[in-house]
């Protein structure tokens, strides 16, 4: 689990000792975002029991759940008896899109216990659909709901912030003469983020070890999951392809190169722009783990919303797009999203705390200005947000 400890003073540099960073526990401050927060969870209270509806998954969720599974299976099928080698690549490819969807639908919010009803099948659904890509359900669940949704974007506390070397996010991290760069280099080291994580990101933690910026403790049972699913996921990915194909190791490894390449820059570029903008604020606490922010206002302030009422995003990225909403509003299937924007938009007009909403090609461009301000100034200032 993650360790949680208190460090004194403000968020540490970059190149910590690995066996001794912990997660920092903030206190809040009462402002503008408590009253809007309260009043959003009255009035979406009142909607679901207006509607006499349940906040989670329903019958196009149910929906979604079998089509997504329907279709991993159908594409491995097509792709295990492919009889030409472009037929494989199609197929293996489509299966990869088909299973990272999978995860955007229907992993992500039974990891948040939404999907469906059922406690039990919420946590089967989430370790079948997470386990199987080779990666460990219970560090990321863990990692995601006890870090990530409460501190978001604050070093130290928030273990999605990195201390990878080759980019600079933040500004307590050494400015490098490279990183002016990084604009640049991005896309490129894009490309390798899901082979990271599957080689890199769990392995590293088993031996204390990360770039993450909070320390990770494994449970014994969860390192045998981890290897053995690692181990589940080449077989089925490689080797068994290798075996039943004709088209030789070297076709099959390419495959699965370019099928992490493709789903690594779908997933980053979905979900990079909402939290890695300059938009968005990375708020520093003092020396006594004070934030002067409520939490719902550091979540509107560290997310960017794209077409969050867009039914098609909706459907294929299961909500990721209406990000702030989320981040307030876990307890919620992301098929009742569209539904509460109105709502969620309307209340945070009324207590005047902002909403960084936009089309999703003004958050890619605030991205890359943010990796290239990052690059090249030592101080880090949001930009205004006018929506």
């Amino acid at each position: 689990m993650i360790r949680n400890c208190s460090t004194i003073g403000h968020v540490q540099p970059l190149f910590i000792n690995p066996y001794i960073n912990c997660m920092r526990k903030l206190k809040f401050t009462k402002d503008e975002g408590s009253a809007f927060y309260k009043e959003l969870k009255e009035r979406t209270d009142q909607y679901f029991s207006e509607k006499g509806i349940h906040r989670t998954g329903n019958t196009i969720m149910r929906f979604k759940i079998a089509l997504y599974f329907s279709l991993d299976i159908l594409f491995y099928g097509l792709m295990i008896t492919s009889t030409s080698e472009v037929a494989f690549f199609i197929y293996y490819l489509l299966m990869g899109l088909s299973v990272l969807l999978t995860a955007f639908n229907i992993s992500h919010d039974a990891a948040h216990g939404v999907a469906v009803k059922s406690k039990y099948w919420n946590k089967i659904l989430f370790s079948i659909s997470f386990n199987l890509q080779g990666n460990n359900a219970y560090v990321w669940g863990k990692n995601h709901n006890e870090s990530h949704h409460l501190y978001t974007n604050i070093e130290g506390s928030d273990i999605d912030v990195l201390n990878n070397p080759l980019f600079r996010m933040t500004e307590s991290q050494e400015l490098k003469w490279f990183h002016r760069y990084q604009y640049l280099y991005a896309p490129f080291l894009y490309l390798l983020y899901s082979l990271n994580w599957f080689l890199f990101r769990e392995a590293l933690m088993l031996f204390n070890y990360s770039s993450r910026t909070i320390k990770i403790d494994i449970p014994k049972k969860e390192v045998i999951k981890l290897v053995i699913y690692k181990l589940l996921y080449l077989g089925y990915m490689i080797a068994l392809p290798i075996y039943l194909l004709p088209f030789g190791w070297q076709t099959v490894l390419l495959a699965f190169l370019l099928n992490h390449f493709l789903i690594s820059i779908l997933f980053v570029g979905v979900l990079g722009v909402s939290h890695l903008s300059d938009f968005v604020d990375h708020p520093i606490p003092d020396a006594d783990n004070n934030l002067a922010m409520s939490w719902p206002k550091l979540q509107m302030c560290t997310s960017v919303d794209y077409n969050a009422d867009s039914i098609l995003l909706n459907w294929t990225l299961g909500g990721f797009n209406a990000h702030a909403l989320h981040h307030l509003l876990p307890n919620i299937c992301h098929v009742h999203y569209i539904e509460i924007l109105p709502i969620f938009r309307e209340l945070a007009k009324k207590h005047g705390v902002t909403y960084m909403e936009m089309p999703y090609h003004k958050t890619l461009a605030a991205h890359f200005r943010f990796l290239k301000v990052m690059g090249k100034q030592h101080s880090f200032k949001p930009a205004t947000f006018e929506g």
